[in-house]
């Protein structure tokens, strides 16, 4: 694996959930094959037989505000005038046959790993709350702190964001 790649684990920040798809958006998959958002468009738009619904959608401008702000970022969008693309795991598979580059190679392997991953997470993460829903109906009111507990437990935490754009020295005396 090249060293300059993203690890898988700073992928997964990547993707989110939009109409019931995991999904990583066009300027994401771009910084990781590096090369600029408008060429992997463009890329895109002269293949888009290769990309039904279910493979890539363009985002409504709401549903971009939204994963915007949940993402943490302010601004204008880094002056998109379009919302961007979201592409499913299956669109980022297609892609490989539309940049053909060794390093969008390379990074879409590690995206395809990520997705999985996610996937394989998840799987766990559900089959786990169904074996606590069956041992909490087993067990009477007691035990309902505990159970309340550890479904605290299984929320994943929301990973820290970098502050995007200039801001105040950092003190170095604290």
């Amino acid at each position: 694996m090249d060293s300059g790649l993203m690890p898988i684990g700073d992928i997964e920040t990547l993707i989110h959930e939009v109409r019931g798809f995991r999904v990583i958006l066009d300027e994401d998959i771009a910084a990781l094959y590096q090369v600029e958002t408008r060429q992997l468009v463009r890329a895109v738009q002269r293949n888009q037989g290769r990309f039904p619904d279910d493979f890539m959608f363009r985002l409504t401008r709401e549903e971009f505000d939204e994963l915007w702000s949940k993402m943490g970022r302010a601004g204008h969008h880094g002056g998109r005038r379009k919302a961007p693309y979201a592409f499913t795991e299956h669109g980022v598979a297609m892609l490989s046959g539309v940049l053909r580059s060794e390093r969008a190679v390379e990074a879409n392997v590690q995206v395809i790993r990520a997705f999985v991953r996610m996937r394989t997470v998840i799987a766990a993460h559900r089959e786990l709350a169904a074996r606590l829903d069956d041992l909490e109906a087993k067990y009477d009111s007691q035990f309902c702190g505990v159970f309340d507990a550890i479904r605290q437990l299984m929320v994943p935490p929301v990973p820290p964001r970098r502050p995007v754009g200039f801001g105040p020295p950092e003190d170095p005396s604290t």
